[in-house]
């Protein structure tokens, strides 16, 4: 069974920085790609960067390129999500998933985490 399981969220203020983890337990990781993924209150569930587990291909959504970046410790099978510069628009809670393809629909993911709360106060 696979299991995802977010950390690091929290309460920061405009311009801080957060790291988010996500420990993933999978059979087989050569294949998978990791997403993250957040969901402000009251709006849908968005896209926000994922990276494939084998080669570390990454892809981002526009408004947090050059702030988030997203990595994977494979021999700790961990992904994490370096937020930087962070605004009150991102106030959302973070959710990891795992999918077979790197993609930026939440359809292309199988497995998600319990997600974790971040709040960036202005």
């Amino acid at each position: 069974q696979v299991q995802l399981v977010e950390s690091g969220g929290g309460l920061v203020q405009a311009g801080g920085s957060l790291r988010l983890s996500c420990a993933a337990s999978l059979r087989t990781f050569s294949t998978y790609a990791m997403g993250w993924f957040r969901q402000a209150p009251g709006k849908e569930r968005k896209f926000v960067a994922a990276i494939s587990w084998s080669a570390g291909n990454t892809i981002y959504e526009n408004s947090v390129k050059g702030r988030f970046t997203v990595s994977r410790d494979k021999a700790k099978n961990m992904v994490y999500l370096q937020m930087n510069s962070l605004k009150p628009e991102d106030t959302a809670v973070y959710y990891c998933a795992t999918g077979p393809v790197l993609a930026n629909s939440m359809g292309s993911y199988d497995y998600w985490g319990q997600g974790t709360q971040v709040t960036v106060s202005s």
